[in-house]
Parts: C-alpha cells; sequence; structure tokens
C-alpha cells in the first residue's frame, strides 16, 4: 500500500470546512421538473435529500410519487444558488426560507 489514511486529519479537514448554504434541487432527468429544497449545507444535502426519498419519507409527496415511479437513475441533484453572505443561524433559516420561496415561483413559472 502506497500510503496510510489519517483518519484524525480527514475528520479535523471536516470539521474546518466551512458549509456552504444555498438551494439546491432534484431534477427529473426525463420530464426536466426541479424541484427546489434549501441546505445550510449544499455539499451534505443531497445524502439526505436521497435518503429520505429512498426510505419514502419524503414531505414533497409530488416528488415522492415521481422518485417511486421513476427510481433513483431518473434524478440527479443540482446547486441553484449558493449564499455568498455569512449570515447568524437566525437569519440564514429566514434567508434560506425566502430564497426557496423565490425558487418554487420560478420553476412553477416555467413549468
Amino acid at each position: 500500500m502506497s500510503g496510510t489514511f489519517d483518519r484524525k486529519a480527514a475528520l479535523r479537514a471536516y470539521k474546518e470546512r466551512k458549509p456552504r448554504p444555498g438551494i439546491c434541487g432534484v431534477r427529473h432527468l426525463g420530464t426536466g421538473r426541479v424541484w427546489a429544497d434549501s441546505s445550510p449545507d449544499l455539499d451534505t444535502a443531497k445524502n439526505g435529500l436521497w435518503l429520505r426519498l429512498e426510505q419514502g419519507r419524503h414531505l414533497d409527496r409530488a416528488l415522492q410519487e415521481a422518485w417511486n415511479q421513476s427510481g433513483e437513475s431518473a434524478f440527479e441533484y443540482v446547486i441553484l444558488e449558493v449564499l455568498e453572505e455569512e449570515l447568524s443561524p437566525v437569519f440564514l433559516r429566514d434567508a434560506l426560507k425566502a430564497m426557496k420561496a423565490k425558487w418554487t415561483a420560478l420553476l412553477a413559472a416555467g413549468s
């Protein structure tokens, strides 16, 4: 083996990274429809989304139904907008809520 994996260093690097908050989406590759969601950490959001969908627990019934009918391979995770400014957790929650509402309206208008 050419090297050893330093678990402690990897964990430290993960904890030190700055999360990227913003708006992500789940796109159906066949129809192009996109369902918007917000996340305080876009780099880890896909895992949570996919897990809820695989377990049949996603709150958006239309998305869950499309997932159940088409399967995971028919979808992709997309980042729609990254919030660049640093905000306190209270302001971040409100900003993400407003951004999600904007993206939901934009995507609905485009349908």
